[in-house]
């Protein structure tokens, strides 16, 4: 199984490791709730290298990120980031996807690991005969530091510090790096990218400037608490960006793969939508468990505790969509437990 290149850095601190996306990578370090807390309140560290990362660069680079992506690229411009998605025909979610656009012709495409493969060979396919599309992983190292002192934290180290949604490059160790004002965690900070000699020294540098090491255990709580979908539990091939409540992510002035059964989705209706709630208690509502509301049934998709709220959070689809004055319930291990209808973020910054 691969894992992190900067492996022996995360074993000095004591890593916990588990399979995420075929890699084995920390999943916790001191703990889930303290780390969770650290980059709620002070600064922590993530190494997100599983990811996936590719670059698309060339003359016809914006156009085939237009057609593939279903948001509209040439909104922003370089030195900006953007988040997207790439759909299946039937308007299903491929990927959920970020964007960094690193130079006039040269962009990073950012996808889960999970699906990495498969959304370069996407690109790979239709790429014109002008465009290059290369990986990027296999020899890059990407880390995360987020909280509401990582942007002083990562100036401190890089000399300073993207905007959010913004790109920046420069000079680190014996080499390079790309960096983004973007993250899963809701809190300020930069997604780090460098080559993979450099990992390790950025990593220490990094925690030894005050970011806390933290394992993908709490980054998945910490999305939780901001209501952002996870793919694979919350988005599939099987939901549609607007069942995901994600229909601001979707230009409708651009073609691109999957637009006419959006469009044809749109006119005639949803057949259920993701819902976020709340329950009262420490029992987190757990992926696969029943919901229902009057006449709408489902399953959560994302639930667990939430460290800052002292409650569980979660989110999943009802079908049909919940509507009226319908009483939301949850099944906590058979029995039927009230939840109360939320908004995300569940946790407001």
């Amino acid at each position: 199984m691969p894992t992190t290149p900067i492996r022996s850095s995360h074993e000095a601190l004591g890593a916990r490791f588990t399979d995420f996306g075929g890699w084995e990578m920390p999943l916790q370090y001191e703990g889930v709730i303290a780390e969770h807390n650290a980059v709620r309140e002070a600064a922590g560290i993530f190494d997100v290298t599983h990811l996936g990362r590719f670059e698309v660069a060339g003359g016809g680079a914006v156009e085939l990120l237009q057609k593939m992506l279903c948001n509209d690229i040439a909104k922003i411009s370089p030195g900006r980031a953007q988040y997207t998605m790439a759909l299946t025909e039937s308007g299903g979610v491929e990927d959920d996807i970020i964007v960094w656009w690193v130079d006039d012709e040269r962009l990073w495409v950012m996808p889960n690991g999970v699906n990495f493969g498969e959304i370069m060979a996407r690109f790979e396919a239709a790429a014109p005969e002008d465009t290059l599309v290369r990986p990027l992983r296999e020899q890059t190292v990407l880390l995360a530091v987020q909280g509401p002192q990582a942007p002083s934290i990562v100036e401190a180290v890089l000399g300073g510090v993207p905007g959010k949604f913004r790109v920046a490059r420069g000079n680190w160790g014996k080499d390079w790096f790309v960096a983004a004002g973007t993250g899963y965690t809701g809190e300020p900070g930069a997604e780090i990218c460098v080559s993979e000699g450099d990992g390790a020294e950025l990593w220490e540098a990094l925690v030894a400037a005050g970011a806390a090491p933290c394992g993908l255990g709490a980054r998945d709580t910490l999305r939780l608490e901001m209501g952002y979908p996870l793919w694979g539990q919350d988005l599939d091939e099987s939901t549609s960006p607007l069942e995901a409540n994600l229909g601001w992510v979707v230009d409708w002035d651009h073609d691109f793969l999957g637009k006419d059964a959006l469009v044809a989705q749109r006119s005639s209706g949803l057949d259920r939508q993701l819902v976020g709630f709340t329950i009262a208690g420490r029992r987190p509502p757990r992926p696969g468990y029943e919901l229902r509301a009057g006449d709408s049934t489902g399953t959560v998709t994302s639930g667990n505790f939430s460290p800052v709220l002292g409650h569980g959070i979660g989110m999943g689809y009802l079908s049909p969509p919940i509507g009226g004055s319908a009483s939301l319930e949850v099944s906590l291990r058979g029995s039927w437990t009230p939840a109360t209808v939320t908004k995300p973020p569940f946790v407001k910054k």
